[in-house]
């Protein structure tokens, strides 16, 4: 590895995708930072949502999706036949718009994914389960409550523990689709606070719809049109004093 990309975690190089006929993205290029918060903005339908799923191939899921162009993270090409997607998932994890737990305890929510890893051990889990729901700000409400079920929290708690359940396998990549749109302005607060937090140790891609969201939480933003990337920069210098007027029209409003 050359020291002077050692910042930069993810390289996005002229990236297409298509479902079927139809192109959602078009010729993406993108360097995603280490240990930094990058938003993704942009109006509806234009790409950003399937962008972030690119970064761990869950377009994979989707029949008609191909994609042109290359990804690598740390060098290594994602979309290579040899990748093992598997491994990809755990090295970068997703936390989805709705809190979306097992309908198991809290606790064998955030053991889940270090036991189908392979730790098996008790105490190993009980060590990582703690930790992982410390990272996730949520250990000191549900300490004492580990095996109530995990439909039983609230909204905030729920997502909470879902961003619990990612840091349980130990990512290095943490990507975020929209995470705080289904709740209430004090467990988005919450979420915003966890964000900034987890940035010590993991590198986010945020997906969002609020742009007053972006500039609080992130680093830097990109803004999405049609599938393209209009611009992309220092979240406050892109805020504050936008290049291309596209940007400037989506940020004061004008249409979105």
């Amino acid at each position: 590895m050359h020291n002077k990309d050692e910042q930069i975690e993810i390289h996005v190089h002229d990236l297409d995708l298509y479902y079927g006929k139809f192109q959602a993205l078009k010729g993406v290029n993108m360097e995603i930072e280490k240990n930094k918060v990058t938003a993704l903005i942009g109006p509806s339908g234009c790409g950003k949502s399937t962008f972030l799923r690119t970064l761990n191939r869950l377009n994979d899921l989707i029949d008609s999706a191909r994609i042109e162009g290359k990804i690598t993270i740390y060098g290594e090409d994602i979309y290579d036949k040899n990748c093992d997607v598997v491994a990809l998932r755990k090295k970068v994890g997703m936390v989805f718009q709705k809190p979306n737990p097992f309908p198991k305890t809290i606790y064998e929510n955030v053991a889940y994914g270090p036991r189908i890893h392979g730790t098996k051990d008790r105490k190993s889990l009980d060590i990582i389960v703690e930790k992982s729901l410390r990272e996730a700000a949520l250990w000191d409400e549900v300490k004492d409550d580990l095996n109530r079920s995990a439909l039983r929290l609230s909204g905030g708690q729920q997502q909470r523990l879902c961003i619990a359940r990612v840091l349980a396998v130990e990512p290095d990549v943490v990507l975020m689709d929209e995470p705080t749109s289904a709740l209430d302005p004090i467990a988005t607060q919450k979420i915003e606070d966890l964000i900034r937090a987890l940035k010590k140790k993991f590198t986010i891609v945020i997906v969002t719809h609020n742009m007053q969201q972006a500039a609080r939480v992130s680093d830097t933003t990109a803004f999405f049109l049609n599938g393209e990337i209009i611009e992309i920069g220092g979240t406050e210098l892109l805020f504050t004093r936008p290049q291309d007027q596209r940007t400037e029209d989506y940020i004061t409003g004008k249409f979105g």
